[in-house]
């Protein structure tokens, strides 16, 4: 579970306090879990929210304004042999906006709907946070990847 406060919170100390947080709702809910779904993807669900109430509290997520006329593009794959460290230091550059939306939908698999009402946006600016995140990724993993096979020098 700390991984998944992780890649919403840049800091690992306050991501482990969130983690903590979480799981003393867990304990003290334990009645409240109906079975219906996975235990873990309920406790999952908790950390999520754990994590995202504290981004809020701290101000910490900003949102950009929307892109009007914003289209579903599909995702670039990009031949790259990533550890996690490296794909968590990817998400850990962007903005808390696109990355808590990236995170949720991307990694999570809420859909817009559900991120806009969890974030308290629209869905025009989950939208848009998302497509600017992928954006931004591809540019840093087309950076890293130039720089990793030598053809380009920064």
């Amino acid at each position: 579970m700390l991984s998944v406060c992780r890649r919403y919170i840049k800091d690992v100390h306050f991501a482990e306090e969130v983690m903590l947080t979480g799981f003393l709702k867990v304990f003290m809910n334990l009645e409240k879990f109906k079975f219906e779904g996975s235990f873990e993807g309920w406790i999952r669900r908790i950390m999520v929210n754990e994590s995202i109430s504290f981004l809020r509290k701290e101000k910490q997520i900003f949102f950009t304004e929307e892109v009007l006329g914003y289209h579903e593009e599909s995702w670039n794959n990009i031949n790259s042999d990533l550890e996690v460290e490296q794909i968590q230091a990817l998400l850990d550059s962007l903005p808390e906006g696109y990355r808590t939306v990236f995170v949720l939908y991307a990694v999570e698999g809420y859909k817009h709907s559900e991120i806009a009402k969890m974030l308290q946006v629209s869905e025009n600016t989950s939208k848009s946070q998302l497509f600017k995140a992928r954006k931004m990724l591809q540019k840093k993993l087309n950076e890293q990847n130039l720089i990793s096979d030598g053809t380009n020098e920064i």
